[in-house]
This record gives C-alpha cells, structure tokens and sequence, in this order.
C-alpha cells in the first residue's frame, strides 16, 4: 500500500477558533503571531479509501499553522518554505511516500518546485485535477441550464494563475466567445495570444458579458460582487478562500453559483476531521493526491509541480480519476448542497432575461 499525506492551513483566525475559542475575539495579527510560533502537526489519520480496481490507500492531514495572509504577504518565503517542508517531514516519518500541498501551500513561491527539491518525499499541488474538475464542473452546470455554450461568453477569472491559464485553454474551444480577466494587463494579454479568439481585461465588471464565469485568483478577499453578474450566468467559484461575495447568494438568486473541485472519493472514507463537507467528499487538489497513492506508481508521485499545468496533464490526472472512481460530487455553494430550485430560478432568468435573449 502506498500512502500519502495533505497539507491543510486556516483560513483565518475564525478557521483557528474552531480549536481555539478565543481565537475569535482576538486580532488577526494577534492570532497569526501565536500561530507563527507552532509547528506542524498531524491533524488526523484519513481511513476507508478503496479504488474501484481494488487497490487501497491511507494517509494523514498535516496541519501548517500559518494563514493564507501569512504565507503570501507578511512572511519571508524561506520561512513559509521551512514549514511547508517541515510538514513533508513530518508525513515521511508516519509512513507517506507523497505529501499533496493544498490551498495556498500550493501557491506559495515557485508552486511547489523548491519545496520538491527539500522534501524528503514527492510532492503534488494537486492542480491539474482541480483544473479538470472545474472545466468538468462549468460545463455540467451549464448543460443543467440549458445552456448552448458555443453561442455563449465565457470569463476566466486569474487567468494568469497556472488552474486559470488552463481551464481557458480548454473551455475555450467549447465556448464562442472568452475573456481573460487578470490584474496585469501585459500578462493577461500574453495568455490571450496563446488562446485563439480570446481577449484580454483587467477590468472585472467585464464579467457583466459572461455567461459562464470561472473564477480562481489568489485575491484573499471576495471580488466577484452582485452588481457584476449577467442574470442565468454560471459562476464556477475555484478559489479557496471563495473569490464571490457571500452577497451574491443573498441578492442574485437568479444565478448558479457552484464551488469548483469537489469529488466523491470511492470508498468507505473518514477523514477524521470536519472540513465542511460530507462524508466521502474532498477537494480536488486533496484527490489528486489520493489517486496517485492508489495508482502507486513512484513516476507519476511529483504530479504537478510549477507554475503550469498542461492539457496533457489533465487529460491523463481525468483518466486516472475514472480508473480509481473519482467524480464530482453535488454542487455546493457557500456550504450548503445546490438544490433543484436554484438551478430552476437560473434556468428561468437565462428564458425570461432581455439581455440573455440579445446574446443568442
């Protein structure tokens, strides 16, 4: 057996005061200087994961006390480097032969490369399954609403980000017409030329045109606002913490919005730690990392490192994924479960809309 571990952080000192109640009422800058002086632990021991082939895995969640703040903007990124492989240490020393790197483990300096080069096992972001799922994702979702996406826009959110560049790599083809929203226009333009028929924004009520939106930046904070959505768009929200404001599931009940990259794991699965989600559910970048200790094939371990990831990639980590017995799971959105009259009411806007009936 082949087994693994996943690096998992809070989110912010909310994330924390589920430990440690007084978290809560403290400052955030209080609360990242406590976390700042622990050290990685084993957060719990991840049980039950049985591929359809037969073949099983275990693994362990390894807890980095650090915050996305931290890790992005407050810390040297030597320091972030050091306990991101601190928790590789960790993980070899219970037994794993790969240790995944979730939220912004994964997007911390080079994506994962130096922190390869110093772990004493393989290392994954898990990347190309969460780009496979949110193309798998947008598009199902489009399909519930009647959707014909060739004659539709689509908006690629962060498309400079490695999960950005390649969903609008891919969507692209299917969808008749596809911004490119980033924050640098030099860059963003460089990822239009490489995307046929593509344009390039930094301006993100731009996203007004769009009928399907992914959006996956590394902003820290909500960006895609009410105000912004076309009604019956489709908003495919990649991003952890989310990138649309809780706002839009208050006042734009006329549109669907989903959570990117979340899987069935085959099995009987406990995780032994409540990350808000059902049982047998995971994460995409959390089930790449599964997959590949029940493929157990140490070549195809350091699955996706860098800031990259190509179309072959996902092709060969979707073929994986219908080997072992991975698939979306239901659609959430803002931890609750996408129920049939949400997509109804979205499915109803894109009818009755003047501005969708203009587009077609």
């Amino acid at each position: 057996m082949t087994r693994f571990a996943f690096v998992i952080h809070p989110m912010d000192k909310f994330d924390v005061a589920r430990k440690y109640p007084i978290a809560q009422y403290l400052p955030e800058g209080v609360v990242e200087a406590a976390l700042r002086r622990k050290r990685p632990s084993v957060i719990s021991k991840i049980t039950g994961i049985v591929s359809r082939t037969g073949e099983t895995t275990e693994g362990w969640f390894i807890g980095c006390p650090l915050t996305p703040r931290q890790m992005v903007d407050r810390l040297p990124t030597e320091e972030v480097y050091h306990r991101i492989v601190q928790c590789a240490e960790i993980a070899a020393k219970e037994g794993a032969q790969l240790i995944g790197l979730g939220a912004f483990t994964s997007v911390v300096g080079d994506g994962g490369i130096t922190i390869r080069k110093r772990s004493p096992i393989a290392v994954t972001t898990g990347n190309s399954y969460t780009v496979a799922t949110a193309i798998q994702g947008t598009l199902k979702a489009c399909a519930l609403l009647d959707m014909d996406v060739s004659q539709s826009t689509l908006a690629v959110v962060g498309a400079t980000g490695s999960i950005g560049r390649t969903c609008a790599k891919i969507l692209s083809q299917s969808f008749g017409r596809t911004l490119l929203i980033g924050r640098d226009f030099e860059k963003t333009s460089l990822v239009a030329a490489e995307i046929p028929g593509s344009e390039a924004s930094v301006n993100l009520q731009d996203i007004s045109q769009a009928d399907a939106v992914v959006t996956v930046t590394s902003a820290e904070k909500e960006v895609i606002v009410p105000e912004f959505l076309k009604p019956g768009a489709v908003v495919c929200d990649v991003a952890r913490p989310r990138d649309v404001s809780v706002r839009v599931a208050k006042e734009r009940k006329d549109v669907l919005v989903i959570e990117g990259g979340i899987i069935k794991v085959p099995g009987d699965v406990n995780f032994n730690f409540n990350f808000g989600f059902p049982g047998n559910t995971a994460y995409a970048c959390m089930s790449e990392t599964i997959m590949l200790a029940l493929e157990g094939n140490p070549a195809l371990f350091d699955f996706t490192l860098g800031k990259d990831v190509s179309v072959e990639q996902v092709e060969q980590i979707s073929a994986l994924a219908e080997k072992h017995g991975f698939d979306l799971a239901d659609f959430r959105a803002f931890e609750e479960v996408v129920d049939q009259q949400a997509i109804a009411r979205a499915r109803k806007a894109r009818i009755t809309s003047p501005t969708v009936a203009r587009s077609r």
